[in-house]
């Protein structure tokens, strides 16, 4: 198995916490990740359905709260193997960098779905900066 392996990364003028909420929660991907139109979830499996009519099952392997990472894998035949990882790292109180990583096989999976996740964070990052800066606790 050759792996095609894809990290982009953004920084958020908000905290860790603000953006986890959102970006932390399995739910409510369809709202920061254009082209996906909707979702449905039963445990930890989650099914995305694309603008173009796809739909495509998810396995959720991690949603750790305390670290803030979120990884799952896309269960697709056309998939060998799939990994996305969601890490929310605070660098500031107000200030934090989201990494989504992209890892498959077949390769080229990988560049097509690393590109959608960049387009994703530049979105999660409008939407974060667009709503007040919550206080800190």
């Amino acid at each position: 198995m050759t792996l095609g392996s894809i990290r982009n990364e953004l920084v958020i003028e908000r905290s860790a916490d603000q953006v986890w909420e959102l970006a932390g929660d399995a739910s409510r991907l369809h709202e920061w990740f254009p082209g996906i139109v909707s979702l449905d979830m039963d445990g930890n499996k989650r099914t995305i359905h694309l603008a173009g009519g796809l739909s495509m099952p998810e396995d959720i392997v991690i949603d750790d709260k305390i670290s803030r990472r979120f990884e799952y894998s896309i269960t697709m035949p056309v998939f060998v193997f799939h990994r996305g990882t969601i890490d929310v790292i605070a660098l500031e109180e107000n200030r934090c960098m989201v990494v989504y990583a992209c890892e498959a096989d077949p390769r080229t999976m990988a560049l097509i779905i690393g590109g959608g996740c960049y387009r994703a964070l530049q979105e999660l990052k409008r939407q974060m900066e667009l709503q007040p800066a919550k206080a800190a606790n």
